[in-house]
C-alpha cells in the first residue's frame, strides 16, 4: 500500500508527456474498454492517468484532489470496475440523494457489459438485502451508516469503497457521519480499497495519510478556467488579461455579465446568498435572457413552465414557472425535488440560459456554465452576529462550475466588486488564495452522541478502551493536537448515554468475552454472516477484557437501529412517559419538532406573540416540561417547535399546499422535507412507545399516518388504497364512499364522477379489490345532483398518487438551509 505522503505523488509532467489511451487499461471487465470508447473516451485526462499509475486498477487506496470537471468520476469508475473484475463488490458514497440519482444513471450504462448497479438512500431501518446481488451500490453516507447499524451482511463483501466529495468531512452536520462510516467500513474490511474524491483542499496529503492512500493532487482542468473580478466596466482576470463588460445605465453588474456571455452563446450561473435574492435575481435576469430565445425555445420553455406549475400549486411554483418562460430560473432548497430536477436538466440542455442559485447548487450536482458569477461572497452567520465572508473552498466550488468540456471553449468565474479596494481584496481573499484545510468536526458532543451509541450497539466496541481505540482510527484523532480532548468528550457522552438508559457500564472482572459465541444483535436482519463480521470487528477493537465493559440496552439498540440522535429519543421518551391523557396530533407534532433531528421553523418578527397566544390556548396538549417564558431563549425555541408542529397539524388537517407555504413563508421543498422528517420521527416514536410499553402507541401511529397522507382521521382507511391521495379521498368521502369496502359496492357512475378519469377510476377500484373494476360504458354521475355529467378527462391518471407531497426529495430542508 502506498503512503499518502508527498514523496509518493508522481511527477505530473512525466505523466503528461504522452496521453494514456483507453486501450492501455487492463484489469477491467470484458466490454468496459469498448463501452468507454463508444462514449467518445479515447485517452485519459492527466489526473486519471496518474490515478492508474499509483494503482487505482490494482486495489490501492487513493485520494484524488482535483478540480470540478477534471474527471474524478472516471477515476472512481475505473477503480470500481477493476474491483468487480477481480470478483469483488463496490460502494459509491455520495452526500446527497440527488447525486445518488445522477450517479445511478451514469453507472447503469455498465449493465451492457454485465456490471449491475443498485441505489439505496431512504428507509434507515432496512438492510436493503436485495443489494447483495449488485456489483456497484450507490448510497448516501447516512444510508451507509444506517446499514452498518442494522448489520447488513453484504457490507462485509465490499472490496472497494468510493467516497465522493470527501472534503465534506469538514461539514458540521454531515461530516462526522461520513468520517465514522469510513472508519467502520475499513475496520469491517481491512483489505478494502478506499478511493476518496475531493475538490482541491489545503491538506489533501493529511487526508491521504489518514486513509493510508496515494495522493493525486493537481489543479489541471480539461479547459481553461479564468478567475477574476468585475469592477466598473472591466473584468480583470488572474492571468493579467482584461475583458470589457460595460454596465449600461441602471443595469446591475450581474445582468451585464449575463447579457455579455449570452450574446456569445454561453450560459451563466449566478450565485447569491439567500432564497429571496435568488428569486429576485431570476426575475430581473429573465429580462436579459428573454431577448436571446429562439421561437422553438420559447415553445419548449412554455411546456417546461407548465410542468412546474403542475408539480405544485404554490406561489413559489408560479414564480419559478414565470421565470422559466423567459429562459431564467432560480434554484434553492425550497423547491421540490421535481422542480430542481427540471431546472437542472433544462440548464444542462442549454434550454434555460441562466440560473440564480444559493450555494446548494455548488455541492456536486452537474450544472456547468460558461460563466459563473459569484455576486454575494458574504452571508449571514449567527455565530458571527452578522454577515461573514464565505470560505475559500466554498467560493472555489462555485467557481469550479465554469466551463463544460466539449461545449465551452473556456470557463470564466467572476466576483463582483463595488470599489477598487474591494476588487483587490477579492483577488487576495479568493482568486489567489488556497482553499482551507479540511478539519474533522467529530469531537463536538452532539456528533459523538449518536456515533458512540451506534458503535457500541453495532458491536464495534464493547469496552471503553476498545471504543477509544476505534475513535483513534478517525481523522479527528490524526488531526488533534489537544491531548485528552477526545477522551474527555467521549466520557461525557458515555455518562449521558448511561443516564438516559441507552447503555450500561460495568467493570469487566477479567472475563474474556472474545470466547463468547457471536450474539444476534437486536434489530439486525443480516443473519449469522453479519453478526460474525461485526463481532470480529469488535474483537479487533477490544483488548483482553480488563477494561470497563459497555453494553447497549434494549432501548439503546432500538435508538441506534432507528437512526435517531439519542437526545431526540430521550425527548420523545420523556414526553410520552409524562403524558397523563391520550396525546393529540398537535402535541405529538410539537414534541418531535423539539428534537435535534427536526430542523424547526424559526420565529419571524411578531410571531412570538402569535404563537405565544397559541401556546396558552393549547398548553394542555403539549408534552414534556415547558420552559418559563422568562427563560427567553428556551421559550422561543419552544414556540418555534410549536410553529413547526402547527404547520404539520395544518397539513394533517388537509389545508392545501399553497395556503401552508404562504402562511409559513416557506417553499414546497420545505413543506415536503418537514412532512418526510415528521413521518420518519413519528415512526421512530411508535417504535420507542412499544419499547417502553407506552399506552399511547396507537395515538402515535395515527398521528404518523395522518401526517404521511395529509388527511383527517376519518380518511385514513381510504388513503390506504393505492392511488387514493388526500384530495381524492376527501371527494370520495363527501360522496358517501367512506371506507375501501364502499369502493367495492358503490355506483360506478358516482365513482367516475368523483375521480373524473376512466383509467384512474378503474385502477382505484381494482386496487380496492372490486371484481368488476372496468369503466367501459359507464357514464359519470355528479354525486351532488345525481345527474350524468360530461368529462373530457378519460385518458390517464389524475396526478395524485398519495397525500405525501413528494417521496423523492433528497434533503430534509428547512428555512435554515439555503
Amino acid at each position: 500500500m502506498r503512503s499518502g505522503r508527498g514523496d509518493d505523488t508522481l511527477n505530473r509532467n512525466t505523466l503528461q508527456r504522452r496521453p494514456m489511451t483507453i486501450e492501455e487499461l487492463s484489469g477491467l471487465p470484458p466490454g468496459a474498454v469498448s463501452h468507454f470508447r463508444d462514449e467518445g473516451i479515447e485517452a485519459l485526462y492527466p489526473p486519471q492517468a496518474e490515478a492508474v499509475e499509483v494503482g487505482a486498477l490494482e486495489g490501492e487506496n487513493l485520494v484524488a484532489a482535483v478540480p470540478t470537471a477534471s474527471g474524478k468520476t472516471m477515476i472512481a469508475a475505473l477503480s470500481m470496475l477493476s474491483a468487480v473484475a477481480r470478483g469483488g463488490k463496490a460502494l459509491y458514497i455520495v452526500p446527497l440523494r440527488a447525486l445518488a440519482s445522477e450517479k445511478q444513471a451514469e453507472f447503469e450504462a455498465y449493465e451492457e457489459f454485465g456490471v449491475t448497479t443498485g441505489v439505496t438512500t431512504g428507509n434507515y431501518e432496512s438492510t436493503s438485502d436485495w443489494l447483495a446481488t449488485k456489483d456497484i451500490v450507490v448510497a448516501t453516507s447516512e444510508k451507509v451508516d444506517s446499514l452498518v447499524r442494522n448489520g447488513a451482511s453484504w457490507l462485509s463483501e465490499l472490496t472497494c469503497v468510493v467516497s465522493d466529495e470527501v472534503h465534506l468531512i469538514d461539514d458540521r452536520n454531515r461530516g462526522p457521519t461520513l468520517e465514522v462510516t469510513l472508519a467502520k467500513l475499513r475496520r469491517l474490511n481491512p483489505g478494502m480499497q478506499v478511493v476518496a474524491l475531493s475538490a482541491t483542499v489545503g491538506n489533501a496529503g493529511e487526508i491521504a495519510d489518514w486513509l493510508d492512500a496515494s495522493l493525486v493532487d493537481t489543479d489541471w482542468r480539461p479547459i481553461d478556467l479564468r478567475m477574476g473580478v468585475h469592477y466598473g466596466n472591466a473584468l480583470n482576470f488572474d492571468d493579467g488579461s482584461t475583458r470589457e463588460v460595460p454596465v449600461e445605465g441602471t443595469e446591475k453588474q450581474e445582468a451585464a455579465l449575463v447579457r455579455d456571455i449570452l450574446q456569445e452563446g454561453g450560459s451563466s450561473l449566478v450565485f447569491v446568498n439567500s432564497r429571496r435574492n435568488a428569486e429576485a435575481a431570476a426575475r430581473r435576469l429573465g429580462g436579459v435572457s428573454s431577448h436571446e430565445l429562439a421561437e422553438d425555445e420559447r415553445t419548449d420553455l412554455a411546456d417546461l413552465a407548465a410542468e412546474i406549475r403542475d408539480d405544485s400549486d404554490t406561489e413559489t411554483s408560479t414564480d419559478l414557472a414565470d421565470c422559466v418562460e423567459r429562459g431564467s430560473a432560480f434554484h434553492h432548497a425550497g423547491l421540490s425535488a421535481t422542480q430542481r430536477s427540471l431546472v437542472e436538466d433544462a440548464f444542462r440542455d442549454r434550454l434555460l440560459k441562466v440560473i440564480s442559485a444559493t450555494p446548494t447548487l455548488a455541492a456536486g450536482v452537474n450544472t456547468p456554465a460558461r460563466r459563473v458569477v459569484v455576486r454575494d461572497w458574504r452571508r449571514f452567520d449567527p455565530s458571527a452576529g452578522g454577515m461573514a465572508p464565505l470560505d475559500v473552498l466554498e467560493i472555489h466550488q462555485m467557481m469550479g462550475r465554469a466551463g463544460r468540456p466539449g461545449l465551452d471553449p473556456y470557463g470564466e468565474a467572476v466576483l463582483l466588486a463595488k470599489s477598487h479596494d474591494e476588487s483587490q481584496e477579492l483577488f487576495d481573499r479568493y482568486v489567489w488564495a488556497d482553499p482551507e484545510a479540511v478539519r474533522s468536526k467529530l469531537a463536538a458532543e452532539p456528533a459523538l452522541r449518536t456515533h458512540v451509541l451506534a458503535t457500541i450497539a453495532s458491536g464495534f466496541a464493547r469496552t471503553r478502551e476498545g471504543l477509544l481505540e476505534f475513535l483513534e482510527a478517525t481523522l479527528y484523532a490524526s488531526q488533534s493536537s489537544e491531548a485528552g480532548r477526545l477522551e474527555r468528550v467521549t466520557d461525557d457522552v458515555l455518562a449521558y448515554l448511561e443516564r438516559n438508559d441507552f447503555i450500561e457500564r460495568a467493570p469487566s472482572g477479567g472475563s474474556d468475552r472474545s470466547s463468547e459465541p457471536p450474539r444476534e444483535r437486536e434489530g439486525a436482519e443480516g443473519g449469522d454472516d453479519a453478526t460474525s463480521a461485526f463481532t470480529a470487528a469488535a474483537d479487533l477493537a477490544d483488548d483482553a477484557g480488563t477494561d470497563e465493559e459497555l453494553e447497549a440496552t434494549s432501548l439503546g439498540h432500538t435508538v441506534s437501529r432507528l437512526y435517531l440522535d439519542p437526545m431526540s429519543a430521550a425527548e420523545i421518551v420523556h414526553g410520552l412517559e409524562g403524558a397523563d391523557e391520550r396525546p393529540t396530533a398537535l402535541g405529538l407534532y410539537q414534541l418531535i419538532s423539539r428534537t435535534p433531528d427536526m430542523y424547526e421553523l424559526y420565529l419571524r418578527s411578531g410571531e412570538d406573540e402569535t404563537f405565544g397566544e397559541l401556546y396558552y390556548e393549547r398548553e394542555r396538549e403539549l408534552l414534556g416540561d415547558a420552559p418559563s417564558e422568562f427563560e427567553e431563549s428556551r421559550f422561543e425555541d419552544w414556540l418555534a417547535a410549536l410553529k413547526t408542529g402547527k404547520l404539520l397539524e395544518d397539513w394533517a388537517d388537509e389545508t392545501d399546499e399553497e395556503t401552508i407555504t404562504e402562511r409559513y413563508k416557506i417553499g414546497p421543498g420545505d413543506l415536503r422535507g418537514k412532512v418526510d422528517t415528521a413521518e420518519w420521527l413519528l415512526g421512530a416514536a411508535e417504535s420507542l412507545a412499544r419499547e417502553i410499553d407506552s399506552e399511547w402507541t396507537v395515538a402515535v401511529r395515527e398521528a404518523r399516518a395522518r401526517v404521511e397522507h395529509g388527511v383527517g382521521e376519518e380518511l385514513l382507511e381510504l388513503v390506504s388504497v393505492s392511488g387514493v391521495g388526500r384530495k381524492r379521498a376527501r371527494r370520495l368521502y363527501e360522496a358517501g364512499i367512506e371506507v375501501p369496502a364502499d369502493l367495492r359496492t358503490a355506483d360506478k357512475g358516482v365513482v367516475l364522477g368523483v375521480l373524473k378519469g376512466e383509467k384512474t377510476a378503474t385502477n382505484i377500484l381494482e386496487n380496492a379489490g372490486r371484481e368488476d373494476p372496468s369503466m367501459d360504458g359507464v357514464e359519470p354521475i355528479d354525486p351532488g345532483t345525481g345527474t350524468v355529467t360530461d368529462t373530457s378527462d378519460t385518458s390517464g391518471v389524475e396526478p395524485e398518487s398519495s397525500g405525501k407531497p413528494d417521496e423523492s426529495d433528497e434533503s430534509q430542508s428547512s428555512l435554515g438551509d439555503f
